[in-house]
């Protein structure tokens, strides 16, 4: 319920969150952060676009967006013996700490005359190597701190925060590349992770309970064999994610090099991306009236039918309208994926079972925009974005397919079993 008393017009929840001196205290940083991140979403493609060779520009830049992505993966599966028994708090300033240090150094690299495409490929690689544990930290941070009841007011007030980045970032690295070279955006973005360590190793918070020493990413692809509906969402998301990736490097040459404008008009499309975001996710009320995978691959048929309209490069107009088409439809995907993860996985497993899933999800956007990168400078930034649609799209009759394939071996060599059937394609 709202209070109609004034200063009490936030639902109960928040309020307390908020009066959380803890929270008080990292919410800005956080939104500090994610606002700069928002800004890489522009800046490390064009940047790479600026320092690659004539006719390779497009390969590097889907190199410089695999490595800012692709090694956090590499660092979750590699480092857990080490990082997973780090508290929450360490794990945080850490990552907020590598990237600052290492994102910091392009601009200065820059300035010095240094920055080669292999320096800064090297540089953004290094930079992302803890970033899936630094945000295990971010969300585990508060645990020790809030009720369930808080919890789940701190998850939504971060992922606003994430949506705002993805609205605001892109649209200032847009402005500001109009008068500085975008190291310097990287840079700033550099600045912002500086502050959140800083602020973070400043706050005492409660240490976290120990995690168990047993389990971790191999436990959690264990059970998601053992559940095929989990498995399956798993992949038709990993290829979902593979075709949107190569967007990132082909978006940036469509309206450069297609529509003549600067990295203004790029931030504006991120921009409508992400405004259609916020209303799709703001809807998902009617989204759960549908079965769960009808609803899904639904959001992945429609995303794609977004991206088509990439094809008329003549004017920014359809596309621009269609990449809110895109955002609005992507909207509630994250949410509903998450609620079949949890309604088929036991309790004490969930944690595990996420954690391979970021694992194994890190690796896909990234491989899309390499292999983006290398089709845009033989095809055409149009056709490789109107061809990450038409992929998205096949994406769906596939899935049935394969779906249904599993239902008829399933049934014939399995007994019949009853489940509910709000989860599966009838």
């Amino acid at each position: 319920m709202f209070s109609a008393a004034p200063g009490r017009l936030i639902p109960g929840p928040y309020r307390s969150l908020f009066a959380d001196r803890t929270f008080r205290r990292l919410m800005p940083v956080f939104a500090l952060s994610d606002l700069g991140d928002g800004m890489t979403v522009v800046a490390v493609a064009w940047l790479a676009f600026a320092l690659g060779p004539d006719g390779g520009q497009g390969a590097l830049a889907g190199i410089a967006v695999a490595a800012y992505v692709l090694p956090g993966a590499l660092g979750a599966l590699v480092l857990g013996r080490w990082m997973r028994r780090l508290p929450a708090r360490r794990l945080l300033v850490a990552d907020s700490a590598l990237r600052a240090v290492l994102l910091g150094a392009i601009p200065l690299a820059h300035l010095a005359g240094l920055l080669t495409p292999a320096v800064y490929v090297g540089l953004l690689g290094a930079s992302s190597l803890l970033h899936a544990w630094g945000k295990a930290g971010k969300h585990a941070l508060f645990a020790p701190l809030l009720s369930d009841d808080q919890r789940l007011a701190a998850n939504s007030v971060l992922g606003t925060s994430l949506w705002g980045a993805t609205i605001a970032g892109p649209a200032l690295a847009g402005l500001l590349m109009g008068v500085v070279s975008p190291a310097w955006i990287l840079g700033l973005d550099a600045a912002t992770f500086a502050v959140l360590a800083l602020q973070t190793s400043r706050t005492t918070v409660p240490r976290s309970p120990a995690p168990p020493h047993t389990g971790g990413a191999r436990r959690g692809l264990s059970i998601l064999r053992r559940q095929p509906e989990l498995l399956g969402l798993l992949l038709v998301t990993w290829v979902f994610n593979l075709a949107f990736g190569p967007v990132e490097v082909a978006l940036p040459s469509f309206v450069s090099a297609d529509l003549g404008a600067d990295a203004g008009l790029l931030g504006v499309y991120w921009a409508a991306f992400g405004i259609g975001a916020v209303i799709g996710a703001l809807a998902l009320g009617a989204a759960r009236r549908f079965p769960l995978w009808p609803a899904m691959l639904g959001i992945i048929a429609g995303h794609g039918i977004g991206m088509l309209p990439f094809a008329l490069a003549d004017t920014a107009l359809p596309s621009l309208i269609g990449f809110a088409f895109a955002g609005l439809v992507y909207g509630p995907y994250s949410a509903l994926s998450f609620t079949l993860i949890q309604d088929r996985t036991p309790a004490d497993s969930l944690t595990t079972v996420l954690a391979a899933r970021s694992a194994v999800l890190l690796t896909a956007s990234p491989l899309g925009a390499a292999l983006g990168g290398f089709l845009l400078d033989r095809a055409g930034a149009p056709a490789v974005l109107a061809g990450c649609g038409m992929l998205m799209i096949l994406i769906v009759p596939t899935s049935i397919i394969v779906l249904k394939l599993y239902k008829v071996i399933n049934d014939g060599f399995s007994p019949r079993t009853s489940r509910p059937d709000n989860h599966v394609i009838p």
